[in-house]
Order: structure tokens, then sequence, then C-alpha cells
């Protein structure tokens, strides 16, 4: 078994930096793009306290509202995932939530859960420390490469989602597709196109198949975006999903 990427996903860096080559990876990115979709059209409406579970380097913050109060929260070795430190960001053991009970109104964990040994007691410490009637925001990969290893640990249908979600504590469970099955098509041959062209022994040889396979899989990304404007495609073999839950008032 593999027990390293052949290539590190990039970091998500807020889109504030440079608003114009975030929505530009957006466009080619398919997985990005389906979250910043459902993502933030949620974050303009959170109030009070939030929580980003796996905050990485924050990359949300700067679509909430000012007078939300943001807390991060990473686990202590968020640097071998590519994650640079932060401010407002609390590291810890990857366990227990260095928090009080009923300490916060939202919660944020996008692209975590996967990634997490234990998805059950991550998922119950989340319901902990959101207030009665707090509002868990989630979103999880389905079709996609094995990325940060060695700690990708799952892929969670829908079901599996729900039944994770609702015995952790939350109810008014939401489950939204990411994507069809044309957009996870485009996502793996743009991976494909990358590994073609990425440096190292028979870079000479991977030239002339990179070629075809990346003006393919340009065709399929455009694909991918009229199908998403159009509602054609499969959901049963989309990119991901986006989970919108809430802790019982």
């Amino acid at each position: 078994m593999q027990a390293r990427d052949e290539f590190k996903p990039i970091p998500v860096r807020p889109p504030s930096d440079a608003p114009l080559a975030f929505a530009l990876r957006c466009l080619v990115d398919l997985q990005l793009g389906s979250i910043v979709k459902h993502l933030r059209p949620r974050l303009a409406t959170v109030r009070g306290r939030l929580l980003d579970v796996g905050a990485g380097e924050s990359p949300w913050r700067s679509w909430l509202p000012a007078s939300v109060t943001y807390q991060g929260l990473d686990i202590g070795t968020a640097s071998e995932f590519g994650m640079a430190p932060g401010r407002d960001i609390v590291y810890y053991e990857g366990r227990v939530m260095p928090f009080a009970d009923n300490s916060f109104d939202c919660a944020l964990c996008i692209e975590v859960l996967e990634h997490a040994e234990d998805p059950e007691l991550l998922v119950a410490e989340m319901a902990r420390v959101l207030r009665p009637g707090g509002e868990l925001l989630l979103s999880v990969p389905w079709s996609a490469r094995l990325h940060h290893l060695p700690y990708d640990f799952h892929r969670f249908s829908p079901m599996r989602l729900r039944r994770l979600v609702e015995s952790g504590g939350f109810v008014s469970v939401d489950i939204a597709e990411r994507g069809t099955d044309v957009s996870a098509i485009a996502n793996k041959l743009i991976v494909l196109t990358i590994r073609l062209l990425s440096p190292g022994v028979g870079l000479l040889w991977r030239l002339p198949a990179a070629i075809p396979t990346g003006l393919v899989a340009a065709a399929f990304v455009a694909s991918a975006h009229l199908c998403e404007a159009f509602g054609l495609g499969s959901k049963l073999d989309p990119l991901g999903y986006f989970v919108r839950a809430h802790k019982p008032a």
C-alpha cells in the first residue's frame, strides 16, 4: 500500500488573498467549486460563535459576517497536511475538543471527517460543544483520490453519513450531492493529466499521453459545468456530499 501522496493537494487559502486566482481555481478544481457553491450561502447566515474544525489556513473566515466570532481548531500535526500556522486556531491532539459544552452556535467541518480515525467521536464532540439549536455544516468527498496519505481513512455514502450524524446527536439532517458523475469523471481526468505531467522518470514518454488527456479533461470540465447548470448527469456518483444538521433545541 502506497504511504505517500504522488502529489500533495494544494491547500485552500482565503479567497480574499487572491480573489481572481481563487475564482479560476474553482472553475477547474471541481471539488472546491462544488463546496463553495453549497457553503458560501450558508456562511452568510451564520450568527454568534463559529468553530472551524480542521481549520487549516482558515479559508472560509472572510465570508463570515463581521459580527461572527471565529474560532479555529486543528490537530497539532496540521503541518503534515501542508497547512501553515494561523491566528485564532487552537491545536489539540484530535480527540476531546478543548472547549466547554454548549460553547458555539455553528460548527464547520469541511473535508475533514475522512481524515478522522474516529469519525463517531469527532461528530459527537461537535454536537457537545454546540449550543442547543446550533448548526453543523459539513462536507466530505466521495469520488476522490487517496490524499494526505497516510491519513485518508474513510469514504461515506449518504446512508452512512446520515446514520453517523444522527447517532452523534444531530437532527434535521439534510444531505446534498456535490456535482454529478460527469464532474467525477472530469475530476479523475484532471488528476490523471497532472500525474502524467509530474516531473520524474519517463516524463518525455508521458508527454504524448498528457496532451490528449488534458484536452479531454478540459472538455469534461466544461461538460460538468453545463450539467450542473441544466440539472443533467447522475447524482448517484457525485464528487462528494454537503451536510446541514442541527443540535436539538
